[in-house]
């Protein structure tokens, strides 16, 4: 006698459920197999017990960001799977494009207007489609880094498509001697920016200490900025002071950095979520992260020291290494080099090259899971011979 349908279908789900994430090809060739997996494949259930059993979601591209000689670059979506790349929104609309953050399954990506002749920003979810507009912040500013982040109250991130969705904008304000850093926060089921909040109301005796570094350098590393809980973090260029933006209590605080001679660095979420510090010299990657002792303060501890020179020999034939970006959640560091652009693994200690030589200053690592429930496979689920 024939087993029932049921027990094929969940012996089939145990086998399916093992395919690596990394690779959503191995799902949607799974799903074209025969009706029964693709329904097994398609179903919520399924999508929900996959998710939770592969843990933090697999990287799936990078958008790279280039330094900006003569004019943005045009941005692009660098498939890291053998899926084909996603359609960069806003360069297929006739208008410029930047990529700002990414986040969650989300894109921040400015946009300028010619027509209009103004700024203007949106969310993107390369899954999806979705794209929702965002109004420009209410104050004027000189340079700013924004972060997009998923604003569901208990999420584990490993779904957050379509849920509400925040952006913290910080900005070096055109007076330095009045406003030095200015900050405001956006949430999309407001659908508003929230009252501008400064370093100098928050923190007056930082002020002449950051205008003497800032006033030669008055503006913030472009790079992406760590999100751990309600706070969100940006490095300063010059001394790589950071900004802590504390969105529940809306203020802005200065954290020293730890000890380094290094120009270019990265700030990252270690493994325990406490803030870390990447940076490489003389061929070293130093990793730091932050440690509250008994009394409440927190201080910096450097975690490890990885030689970049015996991982990878033709990462810095005449130029040194720097740090580019992380993908938290996958122990994963951006290099650039003079070779590439790399990925250093930091359990294996190993060096990946993901893209060619270029001026890279900043990596923006896109992470989602990708199911065949997305597209067109999800309309074959509902067929009324399933």
């Amino acid at each position: 006698m024939a087993p029932p349908a049921e027990l094929i279908d969940d012996v089939t789900a145990e086998i399916l459920l093992r395919l690596p994430p990394d690779e959503p090809e191995h799902l949607f060739r799974a799903a074209l197999v025969c009706k029964p997996w693709l329904r097994v494949l398609c179903d919520p259930e399924f999508r929900r017990r996959y998710r939770a059993f592969h843990g933090a979601p697999p990287l799936l591209g990078l958008i790279p960001r280039r330094q900006a000689f003569d004019g943005y670059p045009a941005p692009r979506f660098a498939s890291t799977t053998s899926m084909p790349d996603f359609p960069f929104p806003g360069v297929f609309d006739g208008h410029r494009a930047r990529p700002l953050d990414c986040r969650h399954g989300r894109v921040l990506v400015q946009v300028w207007h010619e027509r209009r002749r103004r700024l203007e920003y949106l969310v993107w979810d390369p899954i999806t489609g979705d794209r929702h507009d965002l109004p420009t912040p209410d104050f004027d500013w000189v340079i700013y880094i924004a972060a997009v982040f998923c604003a569901s109250d208990g999420c584990d991130h490993l779904d957050c498509h379509g849920g509400p969705f925040r952006v913290a904008f910080v900005a070096m304000a055109t007076d330095l001697r009045k406003d030095i850093v200015k900050a405001s926060a956006y949430s999309s089921e407001t659908g508003a920016w929230s009252a501008p909040v400064s370093l100098g109301d928050y923190a007056q005796h930082m002020r002449n200490a950051l205008y003497e570094k800032l006033c030669y350098q008055p503006f913030a590393q472009g790079r992406r900025g760590p999100v751990i809980r309600d706070q969100v973090y940006f490095a300063l260029r010059g001394g790589n002071e950071i900004i802590k933006y504390n969105l529940h209590g809306n203020c802005l605080s200065v954290i020293n950095p730890p000890p380094h001679n290094a120009y270019e660095i990265a700030l990252m979420v270690m493994e325990d979520s406490s803030l870390g510090f990447a940076h490489i010299e003389y061929c070293s990657l130093y990793l730091w992260s932050t440690k509250v002792d008994s009394q409440g303060v927190a201080e910096w501890v450097q975690r490890r020291v990885i030689k970049v020179e015996t991982l990878e020999p033709t990462v810095y034939p005449s130029q040194g290494p720097f740090v580019v970006g992380s993908a938290e959640g996958l122990g994963v560091i951006f290099i650039s080099a003079c070779a590439g652009l790399f990925t250093l693994d930091l359990k294996s200690e190993q060096m990946r090259k993901v893209d060619e030589p270029g001026d890279y200053f900043n990596v923006l690592p896109y992470m989602s899971f990708y199911t065949p429930d997305r597209g067109r496979l999800l309309s074959l689920a509902r067929a009324d011979d399933l």
